[in-house]
């Protein structure tokens, strides 16, 4: 399997690499999930690791972007849901890349199934019907076999990582209870993670939301948390699903907020 560029329109689901989605950061998306390519005076930080079958596509977009896997530095989750967590234990494991985390989802990274949910996600495939598709691209892609990891580099609210691009953690839970968004400010740009998105894959919307109570622990906190993300003031949000919003986080928010739960 190979990663095609985001111009040569791939079929839905496969691996797409977006170049410079952001000052030193790419976008590269399976199944519709993201996973970014930070990179930093020739040394790279990923931020999620999508799913199981990005692994493989994974050496193919570092050579895309004129790196290496040699240039892979650290890894931060920002939550620890399994379409989040795909190739975290392969790439520690056989790269010895340190991964990094909110220590609210360390119990949620050792078992990314267990997590927590407003409503029951039985019922979304019936009043969403267009997810199916979706939910089936995500299960080729290994969303039923990802295996958990432990000893996650505890990260906290506010701090400056000392890893390649320094993001600072913006403390963001509700869809999990140690979700964490990453702003890097030199560069203008936020790294929503699920606590705003541009596509739910459990409704099949589009546009700024918070994903749908299925996928959500507390959906209350969550609409909280965007006030901490407006606080960032950045121009461009990245998201954990969907396209990139170029419109500013307060206006995403904005949206987001009039948009409401589901």
């Amino acid at each position: 399997m190979s990663v095609t560029e985001h111009s040569r329109h791939p079929r839905p689901g496969s691996p797409r690499l977006t170049r410079h989605v952001a000052p030193g950061a790419h976008r590269l998306e399976q199944a519709h999930v993201n996973c970014y390519l930070i990179e930093d005076q020739g040394q790279v930080t990923i931020v999620d690791t999508g799913l199981p079958a990005t692994w493989r596509v994974l050496p193919d977009a570092l050579a895309a972007i004129g790196s290496a896997p040699s240039a892979v530095q650290a890894v931060v989750i920002t939550h620890a849901h399994f379409d989040h967590l795909g190739f975290a234990r392969a790439i520690r494991d056989r790269w010895g890349v340190p991964l990094h985390g909110h220590p609210g989802d360390a119990g949620l990274a050792a078992h990314p199934y267990r997590y927590a949910h407003e409503s029951p996600r039985i019922r979304y495939p019936f009043r969403y019907p267009a997810s199916v598709p979706v939910l089936a691209r995500m299960t080729a892609a290994g969303a039923l076999r990802v295996r958990g990891v432990d000893g996650l580099r505890a990260i906290q609210p506010d701090e400056v990582l000392d890893v390649p691009g320094r993001p600072r953690v913006v403390f963001s839970p509700g869809h999990t209870s140690g979700h964490c968004a990453l702003v890097i400010p030199e560069r203008d740009v936020l790294l929503s993670g699920d606590a705003l998105v541009t596509f739910d894959p459990y409704t099949t919307e589009r546009g700024p939301r918070v994903v749908a109570a299925a996928a959500t622990a507390d959906v209350a906190e969550a609409f909280r948390s965007l006030a901490r993300l407006d606080e960032t003031e950045a121009s461009v949000v990245l998201p954990g699903h969907g396209d990139p919003w170029r419109q500013g986080v307060r206006s995403a928010t904005a949206v987001a907020r009039r948009v409401g739960a589901r």
